[in-house]
């Protein structure tokens, strides 16, 4: 049976219909962006069903990728960072080595139209999400500090037999989870204002801010310690993981809510529907590795920032602004405790990460400026979650209607990454793509404890 490619059939570049909000020609990085040059763009797309009453699939599609390259243009203009280039600026007397964004010297980004026989049927079918997922995004393997060289921004649009993939490849550099959905909902905004006649001069619900934040005693551009970025930049294969997707309906999750609370030791504590569910997936993964009670494990959160901050960093803050919170114990006190028990250190984790908590780690990264590596570590076994169930994912239609799926390409996967979507339904459900190694993942299918919690999610409604 020979296995279907997907084709590029063409590519151009986008750039901002207006440039004229750009106040300033380079956009300095924060600590928060530059930790990010070594890992991978940030990879998310939408899955559409085409319209229904089709009567020619050819203007279609052509009337779609036009629309959607002019509304790309106009958000452009908002979220203009997004296309320009990274460049490094170094001198000798006195050694300098800085890293920011040139705003306007660049071709745009990049938008792609490409073509896959297959039907969205026989991509969501499989119990785990098929490879051919990672064609659908631009920028393969890339990591943050290629954008030198390459696009801050790829789209990529793939048309099916039966259905229409948007992917959109963003520098993390550039900007955070959080800055890359309210990009990706401006677009679709301006996308559905102009096809009700407004061309131009679009109004959007949430104007992107792009005064980039550092610390008080902080003053940019921020000089790196190094000479060359060899120093820094390390490449990552990622090990042949199953990747797979588990939907929690909003009444499981509640079931968990209450038994992790019930089972706390804290009468004080609130545990939120996100730890207790964050704590299952620790515990049965942990569980499914067959690792002895002495070794150490942890779980890593991605922690938003914004309104943590004292005064907080608004939604529409452009960049990065998220720091990693852990949990760590050993393998035997996490499961011979219970649910309650380990979503109580996650608890624990997340009220510790304050405003004042922030600031600490900022300061420490300045004092000794670490460059974020994507790499399997070993000791102790690490489980990460990422993203975010909070995103409106299925608030971008694009003319098309509500999508049918969310899906991610290559970028940032290892055993043991989790990364959380909303539910399609919404109401508080929450999908989990979670990577394993396939023993591994073989193991957690058969944990009752967690399969019980997994329920069925119709994805083709």
């Amino acid at each position: 049976m020979v296995t279907p490619v997907v084709r590029r059939i063409s590519e151009c570049f986008v750039k901002p219909n207006d440039l004229t909000q750009v106040s300033n020609q380079i956009c300095n990085l924060t600590p928060w962006d530059i930790s990010m040059l070594s890992v991978h763009y940030i990879q998310k797309g939408l899955l559409f069903k085409k319209p229904a009453t089709l009567v020619d699939e050819h203007d279609f599609i052509q009337n779609l990728l036009e629309k959607l390259k002019h509304s790309l243009s106009l958000t452009l203009s908002h979220f203009y960072p997004l296309s320009g280039r990274l460049v490094t600026h170094k001198t000798q007397n006195p050694p300098t080595y800085t890293v920011s964004v040139d705003c306007k010297n660049s071709d745009g980004a990049r938008f792609i139209y490409a073509t896959l026989d297959v039907t969205i049927s026989e991509l969501l079918s499989p119990v785990d999400t098929p490879p051919i997922f990672h064609s659908f995004f631009d920028h393969h393997k890339a990591v943050n500090h290629d954008g030198h060289t390459m696009p801050l921004l790829s789209i990529q649009v793939t048309e099916l037999v039966d259905g229409v993939f948007i992917g959109g490849s963003m520098n993390h550099s550039v900007g955070d989870g959080t800055s890359y959905w309210n990009f990706f909902n401006t677009w679709s905004e301006i996308f559905e204002a102009q096809s009700q006649g407004q061309e131009y001069d679009v109004p959007i619900l949430r104007q992107p801010i792009h005064n980039r934040w550092f610390p008080n005693d902080c003053s940019p551009p921020i000089n790196l310690p190094f000479k060359h970025h060899d120093e820094f930049i390390s490449r990552y294969e990622a090990p042949l993981v199953r990747e797979r997707i588990f939907h929690f309906s909003a009444e499981s999750i509640g079931k968990l809510k209450a038994r992790a609370n019930s089972e706390s030791n804290s009468e004080t504590t609130k545990i939120s529907s996100f730890q207790s569910l964050s704590a299952l997936v620790w515990r049965s993964i942990i569980r499914a590795c067959s690792l002895a009670y002495e070794q150490k494990t942890r779980f890593n959160l991605t922690a938003n920032n914004r309104g943590r901050m004292e005064p907080p960093l608004a939604d529409e803050y452009f960049g990065n602004s998220v720091d990693k919170l852990s949990a760590e114990t050993t393998v035997g006190e996490l499961l011979e405790n219970d649910l309650g028990w380990a979503a109580e250190k996650l608890n624990h984790a997340v009220t510790r990460h304050n405003d004042r908590k922030v600031l600490q780690l900022v300061q420490e990264w300045l004092q000794c400026p670490v460059i974020k590596k994507t790499s399997q570590p070993l000791e102790p076994y690490v489980v990460l979650i990422s993203s975010s169930p909070r995103f409106n994912m299925y608030g971008s239609e694009f003319g098309m209607g509500k999508a049918v799926a969310v899906r991610s390409g290559y970028a940032n996967k290892f055993d043991g990454k989790v990364t959380s979507f909303p539910g399609r339904e919404g109401g508080g459900s929450i999908d989990l793509e979670i990577c394993l190694l396939p023993h591994i993942m073989t193991s957690l299918e058969s944990d009752m404890e967690f399969m019980n919690a997994v329920s069925v999610s119709n994805s083709l409604c």
